[in-house]
């Protein structure tokens, strides 16, 4: 087949692969030349997922997969059209920005040519592929779905770092606007795609029809909002416990010894693409839906929390010296997508303190270029936080931050015992 990828980012390009590695003719296509030039020199544009490069590598010179910023090189003639533009949601408002994705969804549409697969791997609102995709495309394009073209919703399910082995490991849903394109989708993934076998699922692991694309939309929706529900009531539990003096992550680890508790685990903030946006693409459409609301709320304030717990340990913080440990989302991951960092180095600033930012896989000039101060291991400190697990915090100790007066864990990385005689606290560990 001829593949068409609109958006190579840290998605779109490991699924422009996967394509090209399982044979078929791959096109990419980004706004970003930087990002288009990098991809036809086979050299990886960001850093950190597993096997990219030795895959461009091969794959760019072979002639399988090339890039450009044009879409009338990438969609007239392609078999299938895969859309993984970023879609955004206003901070203020909570409502979906559909201005990139309906800015490539008219170009592809300009572009589309009879035959054509378009499957959106993008997180939706439900309703969007039939509400909104199926009109613009047919009004631009002049044609018509289910007898010109195609149009279905197969949401991603990968987290970065580690793409090609979510491709293998997860079900591929998939959701069409009639039983012809369900299958047009069936027929295409089940041959870009290979599974590992998973006797622990209720059917065989691969290709899953999910009878409709509305159906298809919430499953992805609801997979992420019941996480951030359950970190919601993480976080509810450890503030609880942290007034009760109790460890809640015994309280957690008692919890999940019997089969039907899956707690998951509190901490400073939920970042990353997903997590802390799509419960807001849901309530987009399920405005009564309180719970997801009052979860979302409570763990965009935990970064606020953590530092307040620093100001009733330590007083004024005013011209304090305080360092973010960790500017990521999540720890081994190069990413500030949603971080909690923003929050945390906030409300430092509203207290009054002189905030740093130490983060091992950002050079001084990236953290400088956040507005940042960037801080070095070693140098003097009077409160530090930690936002992030990278695994280089773990053997954290006093003498890595000369001075120290509190240590504020939010993710109960460090060792206790290493801070023995220096007050550390972590959220929801009753101290």
């Amino acid at each position: 087949m001829r593949i068409a990828v609109v958006a190579l980012g840290k998605i779109g390009l490991p699924l422009a692969v996967q394509f090209a590695d399982a044979g078929h003719e791959v096109v990419g296509v980004d706004v970003q030349q930087s990002v288009v030039d990098l991809v036809n020199a086979g050299t990886e544009p960001f850093p950190g997922e597993a096997q990219l490069q030795e895959k461009l590598a091969e794959l760019v010179p072979a002639g399988r997969l090339r890039a450009t910023t044009d879409y009338g090189q990438a969609v007239p003639g392609a078999d299938a059209v895969v859309v993984v533009v970023p879609l955004f949601v206003d901070d203020a408002t909570w409502e979906p920005d559909f201005g990139w994705m309906d800015a490539a969804t008219r170009s592809l549409a300009e572009h589309l040519t009879p035959g054509t697969l378009v499957s959106y791997e993008t997180t939706l609102p439900v309703g969007t592929t039939r509400g909104r995709w199926k009109p613009m495309i047919e009004e631009i394009s002049g044609l018509r779905e289910g007898e010109d073209f195609h149009l279905v919703f197969s949401p991603e399910r990968v987290l970065t770092g580690r793409v090609f082995a979510d491709l293998k490991r997860y079900p591929k849903l998939v959701g069409g606007l009639s039983e012809a394109g369900a299958q047009a989708a069936r027929d295409f993934y089940e041959a870009v795609l290979t599974f590992d076998e998973r006797p622990d699922l209720a059917r065989p692991n691969g290709v899953w029809d999910m009878g409709s694309v509305e159906a298809a939309e919430m499953a992805k929706l609801a997979e992420t909002t019941y996480r951030d529900v359950n970190i919601g009531l993480a976080n509810q539990f450890a503030v609880f416990a942290d007034t009760a003096g109790i460890d809640v992550y015994a309280v957690i680890e008692a919890c999940n010894s019997q089969p039907y508790s899956h707690i998951h685990r509190p901490g400073i903030a939920v970042g990353g693409h997903c997590i802390p946006v799509y419960p807001r693409l849901y309530l987009s459409t399920d405005p009564d839906a309180s719970i997801v609301r009052t979860a979302r709320q409570h763990n965009a304030a935990m970064p606020a929390y953590a530092v307040g717990r620093a100001a009733e340990l330590l007083g004024d913080l005013s011209g304090l010296r305080a360092v973010v440990l960790g500017a990521s989302y999540r720890g081994g991951v190069k990413e500030t997508a949603f971080s909690g960092v923003f929050a945390t180095v906030a409300a430092l600033q509203e207290r009054g303190a002189s905030v740093l930012v130490h983060d091992p896989m950002y050079t001084d000039d990236e953290l400088g270029s956040f507005g940042w101060e960037p801080y070095h291991l070693g140098e003097p400190a009077d409160l530090a936080v930690v936002q992030a697990d990278h695994t280089e915090y773990r053997g954290l100790t006093p003498t890595d931050l000369p001075g120290v007066r509190l240590l504020v864990d939010g993710r109960q990385v460090t060792d206790p015992a290493a801070w023995a005689g220096t007050p550390r606290i972590a959220i929801g560990a009753g101290s």
